[in-house]
């Protein structure tokens, strides 16, 4: 499909069943496959979210009275669509942020096995009732929160929508949802395929927005939870408010992600994986390889990772970055490692594709002798580039991953399973890989990490988000009047 100017219409709120008209200051939607413009976006004041909000309230009660198998048939039917609708999700986040085809497909596949987890819910949560003396009955019951709030980022518009949308929804609640101004396309066509489903109208809602709606968005008393994913200085602005204002908040931050790679390591899978890890998305996602620590002799590691990067090549098998500030600002971090002593060994900088000269592309990077007190080494650069540092031994290696302020994810190359085991049980992050250079949790597992990459309580998807979506209400009843027992009389 070729991009051309306003490709698609206007993206607009989505307030009680109905896209309506913002009333705003519009900005223009752009790929970053060419610079093209895509659509434009008018970001809404808070007048919007307030009648977003009471739309919501209006359809809390009735939504939340169904029972949970009642509530869960709309994601039957909604992930029904989203598989026949697959091609069309397909190319709309491939436009829209710059993805490949391939890695685009692979969103969508994972928003599908999101909304298939929904439906399962009913399997996996269940009152508990025990008689606890004679004639008396406790029982405990997850109830909604009411309505509740999702603000996402622009790195995967599909499926981080669909991390929060089918759970919390299937749980009782009625939902706001706040998109990347920069990627909203995607969720305009989710609204339209839940309302296809069969969602009734003002269970969910689209707000569009920037600061300013994030903010109303936190103060506001209508509101009851919050989930943010996006940057960690973001993050934690966000959780403070958000809670500031009695919200229930789960805001997930960035990363730096370290990747342990002893001399044994598998030459040709453990190349192949950490390329591919750091490149992924562009590099554009929290589970990206960014930090490489090479324990002791692995300069034959190291080589094999550069001839793999080299085969990655921009606007075939990689993707572009989200705007030419991005690739600017990853261009920056590069240049600076360099400038104090690192080596860059694939240069990724400069790149471009023909045809699409107006696209924001950064080729993989792979740099050397990097060192812990670099930019590289300790921020988020969120490109295709991978910072190696060197570590004598693993207990080293383990020092440096623990200095991180984050702890999204971190892995260890190694053919020892002692080892292995050792490095597992003594990093600081929330998701930890075995030769596993994303190790992302498949669904009914959580995904969330520690440290700085989270704040606030629990994972954001699996079985861990139950808790997040739900209050927990205790009811105990006597039925037995010859029953005395004193702490029920």
């Amino acid at each position: 499909m070729s991009i051309h100017a306003l490709s698609f219409p206007e993206a607009r709120n989505y307030i009680a069943g109905a896209f309506r008209q913002n009333g705003g200051r519009a900005m223009p939607v752009i790929s970053p496959l060419d610079g093209a413009t895509l659509s434009s976006v008018t970001l809404s004041d808070k007048e919007a979210l307030d009648e977003a909000v009471a739309a919501a309230h209006r359809a809390a009660r009735d939504w939340a009275a169904l029972t949970i198998k009642e509530r869960v048939q709309v994601f039957f039917r909604f992930r029904a669509l989203l598989e026949e609708h697959k091609a069309e999700l397909t190319e709309l986040v491939h436009l829209e942020n710059g993805k490949t085809r391939e890695e685009a497909e692979a969103e969508v596949l994972k928003g599908i096995e999101l909304s298939e987890f929904a439906c399962s819910l009913p399997q996996i949560i269940s009152d508990e009732v025990q008689e606890v003396s004679k004639g008396v009955e406790c029982r405990t019951s997850h109830v909604p929160m009411g309505v509740v709030a999702s603000i996402t980022p622009f790195n995967f518009p599909f499926m981080v929508p669909l991390w929060t949308i089918p759970n919390a929804l299937s749980l009782g609640n009625c939902m706001i949802l706040k998109p990347s101004e920069q990627v909203p396309l995607s969720a305009q066509k989710i609204a339209t395929l839940l309302k296809q489903a069969g969602l009734p109208d003002g269970v969910f809602n689209i707000v569009n927005g920037d600061k300013e709606i994030v903010e109303a968005i936190c103060d506001h008393p209508g509101i009851q939870a919050v989930t943010f994913v996006g940057s960690t200085r973001v993050a934690s602005i966000v959780y403070r408010r958000a809670t500031s204002s009695l919200k229930r908040a789960l805001c997930l931050g960035g990363a730096k992600n370290h990747l342990i790679v002893l001399p044994d390591a598998n030459l040709a899978m453990s190349a192949a994986n950490i390329a591919a890890s750091m490149s992924g998305c562009a590099g554009q996602r929290c589970m990206a390889a960014s930090a490489m620590v090479a324990v002791g002799k692995t300069d034959h590691i190291v080589q094999k990772i550069c001839e793999e990067a080299r085969k990655i090549i921009p606007g075939k098998n990689l993707g572009s970055v989200i705007s030419k500030e991005a690739k600017e600002r990853i261009g920056r971090y590069i240049a600076e490692a360099e400038a104090a002593g690192a080596k860059v060994l694939v240069d990724g900088r400069n790149a471009t594709v023909p045809g699409k000269e107006g696209g924001f592309y950064v080729g993989p990077t792979v740099i050397d002798y990097v060192t812990p007190d670099m930019a590289i080494a300790r921020e988020e650069v969120f490109g295709p580039v991978l910072a190696i540092l060197r570590a004598d031994d693993v207990d080293e290696a383990i020092r440096i991953e623990n200095s991180s302020n984050y702890g999204n994810a971190s892995s260890v190359f190694t053919e020892n399973g002692g080892m292995a085991q050792y490095v597992a049980e003594r990093v600081s992050a929330g998701m930890v890989g075995v030769n596993i250079g994303v190790p992302v949790p498949r669904e009914p597992f959580p995904f969330g990490g520690w440290n700085e990459s989270r704040f606030g309580v629990g994972d954001i998807t699996g079985k861990s988000s139950i808790p997040f979506w739900t209050q927990l209400k205790k009811t105990t009843t006597k039925w037995n009047p010859e029953a005395w027992t004193d702490w029920t009389t």
